[in-house]
This record gives C-alpha cells, structure tokens and sequence, in this order.
C-alpha cells in the first residue's frame, strides 16, 4: 500500500467515526487529528487493535488503533455475540468483569459491563480495582462463561488494555481469539454497539469472593509450622499505585507472616504511577522506594506487584548483606524447587504430577523437576497456554507449578492466569522456610546451581515503534528465517526451531521434525555449547525479544563470581555475534 492509499483508507475511516454517533469531545479530537496532526491521525487509524498474548492493548485516545470506550465496545460487543452462538442453550449466561488502577480503567469496566447487560448477559462487576488472577477465580468461583479484566499490565501510564478471559478462568487462545475478532470485525459502525447505562443485568461484587479466593490461596501453604517459626520474616511489599494493595498483605497474613512493611509513598493507587518512570517490576527502577526501606529495616525479602497484581519481582540480600533484583527466572526456579522439594519431603508425589514452564522461561525448571520425576511440560510465552495445560491435564494429572521469565508464576488450579498475590505469599514461605534451615534465598539459589548447573539468562528488546516499526520487525523475522546464522558466538547451531512453520530443523543430519505446538512467531537457536537463543516479536509492546540462555557447571560456592562472569561474557559474545549491540 502507498503512503496515499494509506492516508485515503486512514481518512476514510476516521470520517466514518465523525458521521457515526460517537460523543462530541472524540468528533472533536478527531477533526483536530485531520487538521493538525497526520502522523497521528494515521497512527490513530491505519489498522485496529488485535489481540496479542495479552489480549486487547494499546494507547488511549480515540480511533481505531487506540484505546477508547468504542473499541472497548466494539470487542465486547464481538464479544457478547460469540458467546451466545457458544452457549446456545445457556438459560442465563454469565460474565465477570475487574480492572486495575490505571486511568480509566474504571470508566472502561463499565462500559464493558453496560455492553455485556444491553445483550442479556448477566454480568458480575467488582466494587473496584482488584488483581488479575482474582478475575480468573471468580470467573470459575461464579460459574461464568467468560470474562474480562481492563488493564495495560506493566506497560506505561498512556496504555490501557482489555484481556478477555473463557469459561476455564485462562485467557482466550485459538480458535476464540480469533472467531471474536471475527466478530468484532462484522461491526462496521459504532452504532452497532448496544449500551446499557442503568446496567440492569449487573451485580456489584467484592470482599466475598476476596474472603473465598483467600481462602483457596492459604491451602496451598506447605510449612505452616515454619511459619510460625519465622513469623516475623521482615517483608517489604510495594503494589507500585496498582491493585495488590490489599489483597498481598492480606494474604501474607494470612499465611501468618507479622512483619510486613507497605511503602507509604506507593500504596495509593495511581494511573499516573508518580513515583516511577514505568510501573513495571522487571525494572530495576520500580524497586528502588522498596529497596530504600528495605535497607533501613534490614528487611529479608522485597516484593513489588505490577499494576493489575500478576507479576512479581523480588529483591534479596546477598553474600554481602547487599540487596540484589532476582530476575524471573531465578525466583521461578526458587519458588518451584520449593514446591516440588516439599510435595516429595510430605510424600505427595504420586507419579502424575507435573509443572509447566514457557519455552524462553530456563530449562533449569525441567532438570529439578526431572530429579522428582516430575513432568515438565513446555509451552509457547503467554500464561495462557500454561492455563491450557492445565484444562486439558485436568483430572488425569496433578498440577504443581507453572512459571515464565517475565515474573509470572502460579501454584494450583483454582487460578488459571498468572497471579501475583499466590506468588508473593509462597515466595515469602521459601524465605522463611530458607532462613528456618540458617540459609538465606540466594544461598539456597547458589546450592541449586551447584547441584544442576548454573544457569543464567538475558533478554535484549529492540523497540520499534509504529506502523514502519512493525514492518521492520518482521522484516528482522523474515531474515533470521531466510539466512538463518550457521555459526553463534563460534559455537554451531545444532538445531533450529520454527513455531511458526512448527517444524525443528536438524542441522546436521538435515532432518525435520514436527513441533506439537500451535503457530506462534517464534525461533530458536540450540548450539553446540548448549546455549539457547530464542527471538519472538512481542504480542503486547512495539518491540521485537531476544532471549539468551547459558549454562556451565558450579562446583563450588567460592566459584560463583567467577563462573557469573563467564556466563556474562558468554552471553555478551553471543549479542555481539548477532550484531544486536549495533
């Protein structure tokens, strides 16, 4: 398509939203786009909004590619139109709607909800914000249909989102995520969508199906004695303005933990997010108010949830008495060592249990559970193919955990997302029961890495930013997959993964094999040295991911600083020999 014949097709579309029945003020923002701002007007327009791995997400602002109540109602619309041809002979049909802190995330729960109750379907609403995995409880708890929960996640303040969740309590995948967008495709105009605002069909709830979920979260405790020894294990807990306010140290309390520390400055919940730069725990930034307390109180453990309360980072001290973040994978291999260690001390692994980790999250995860006999299961990234696995191994296997690097992590099955809250309070019974044996959680990391390996990870996102941002990335796709590199950091690549043509090519014996996934843009480098370089464009954020693991042997704890410098270099070599540095 020319730049003409895009702007032809943006300003089409753009006068289709003027003539329609929307409301003054976004006529208004429109004609300013048309008059003044083209480059906008065409970021605006030029496509709409798809479901990625995290559902519906974007900018707010009017149009078509933004974030708005018309495109928020237009996928509820589609979406309320699914479900009916899905559940036909549903006498009443039922969904459940949440959202986080972020700005408008109220304003567009409702218009979810007034969509939802304007075609029938009865809709349970939380009082206010509430976590994420909260949702996927409820949805299973209320015998619902379906469900959504309004929120950008991690991303920046000028982003909001709508993920939809089915009838299981898992986000969407194949085939409803694409039959919706079918669906919200058909509607052409605004006017199609049916609003409600006396929202009759809708229930307000709240701090019952709070008391249930915690209820279901404290049976997971594994060491309620250690905890007791350990009840006042100093934690320092921050929400970052975002839902875990209440629900986290609610349920540390729980668990029975006495010394839990809330940092004042971002226990308001804020869309702005005026303490950080971006509310997203994966950055070392969003700790540091954390870490500063935790400093002053000699704290053991800090946490930070994410705005809709799904991912959790954490912070520990190390050899030196200093704080050190912990990245996803080594709390996902800290958390799940636990868990398994603990099911076999209790005796109960019984032979059909298994754990469920993505295919860029460390295979660390697959050898201690290997130790156990415990099966592994891997997925593509998204919490929504480890909630699959779940349903699909219901009632034949006995889920213990699942995990990814990018924070999220979940034990038992009355939960089907990512959830933040679980995690928090089961991260700090491996501190408490660590500390109970004399040792501190990055002790108990090292003595991991000196029985299976030392395993570490890196991630590089390249960020490119619009419609030619896109473009570009694929283009980057279609490269590695046309002239894939023979040789990585002098190292031959062994095997090559393809999930998007699900195939595994062999490139030394030149054999192909089937990959039982569904197609994802996804490939992965194996090379001789054992390392793994995986490169995926991201379903959520402008952004193209390369992921790299590494691996050597840890024979002993003196060693550590100097085989972390190894594994850096490594990793540092790899980046260079892929020209991603430039």
């Amino acid at each position: 398509m020319t730049d003409t014949e895009l702007l032809k097709l943006v300003r089409s579309k753009a006068n289709t939203w003027l003539k329609s029945d929307i409301d003054s003020d976004s006529k208004q923002q429109i004609e300013n786009l048309i008059q003044n701002d083209e480059p906008e007007l065409i970021e605006s327009f030029y496509k709409d909004l798809e479901f990625g791995t995290g559902g519906l997400r974007g900018i707010m602002g009017v149009g078509t590619n933004r974030i708005n109540i018309y495109t928020i109602g237009m996928a509820t619309q589609g979406l309320c139109n699914y479900i009916k041809h899905q559940f036909p002979d549903n006498k009443e049909i039922k969904v459940a709607i949440a959202c986080d802190s972020r700005n408008n995330s109220q304003l567009f729960a409702e218009k979810t909800a007034s969509v939802f109750s304007a075609n029938g379907i009865k809709v349970y609403l939380f009082e206010d914000l509430r976590p994420t995995p909260e949702l996927s409880f409820a949805i299973r708890k209320l015998g619902c249909q379906s469900g959504a929960v309004v929120t950008a996640s991690h991303n920046p303040k000028e982003y909001n989102g709508y993920k939809v969740y089915w009838e299981d309590g898992g986000q969407i995948i194949s085939p409803h995520d694409k039959n919706i967008i079918a669906e919200v495709q058909k509607i052409k105009d605004v006017s199609e969508i049916k609003f409600d605002d006396s929202l009759k069909n809708v229930e307000i709830i709240g701090k019952k199906i709070d008391k249930a979920y915690i209820k279901e979260l404290s049976k997971l405790s594994l060491n309620p004695k250690v905890i007791k020894n350990q009840k006042d294990l100093k934690i320092v807990y921050t929400p970052i303005h975002g839902a875990g306010v209440n629900l986290v140290p609610e349920a540390l309390k729980a668990y029975g933990f006495k010394n839990i520390t809330v940092v004042e400055e971002q226990r308001m919940p804020d869309g702005n997010f005026p303490t950080v730069k971006s509310p997203n725990p994966e950055e070392p930034a969003a700790l540091e108010l954390a870490l500063k307390k935790a400093k002053e109180i000699d704290a053991d453990i800090v946490m930070a949830t994410d705005p809709d309360g799904d991912r959790v980072g954490i912070a520990v001290k190390n050899s030196n008495n200093e704080f050190i973040l912990l990245n996803g994978n080594q709390a996902a291999v800290l958390l799940i060592n636990y868990l398994i260690s603990q099911w076999h001390a209790k005796g109960k692994l019984k032979g059909k249990e298994y754990i469920v980790k993505t295919i860029v999250t460390s295979d660390l995860l697959k050898d201690i559970a290997d130790k156990y006999n415990v099966e592994t299961f891997d997925v593509l990234t998204g919490f929504k193919y480890i909630a699959d696995v779940i349903k699909n191994q219901e009632g034949k296997k006995k889920f213990i955990a699942g995990g990814e690097e990018s924070y999220g992590y979940l034990a038992g099955e009355f939960v089907r997302d990512k959830d933040a809250v679980m995690s928090c309070a089961l991260l700090a019974e491996t501190a408490a029961w660590a500390k109970n044996g004399g040792k501190s959680l990055y002790e108990e990391l090292i003595n991991i890495y000196i029985e299976f390996g030392f395993y570490k990870e890196n991630l590089i996102s390249v960020v490119k930013k619009g419609k030619s941002g896109a473009e570009e990335i694929q283009k980057m796709m279609d490269d590695f997959r046309s002239s894939p590199p023979q040789t990585i950091n002098k190292s031959n690549v062994m095997l090559i993964h393809d999930f998007e043509k699900q195939v595994t090519y062999d490139q030394i014996s030149h054999l192909r094999y089937d990959i039982n996934l569904p197609k994802s843009n996804v490939l992965q480098f194996i090379l001789k040295d054992g390392s793994k370089i995986s490169v995926r464009p991201s379903g959520t954020e402008p952004k193209i991911k390369f992921y790299f693991g590494v691996h050597e042997q840890l024979k002993k704890r003196e060693d550590f600083n100097k085989v972390n410098k190894q594994l850096d270099v490594k990793i540092e070599n790899i980046i260079k020999s892929l020209r991603l540095n430039k």
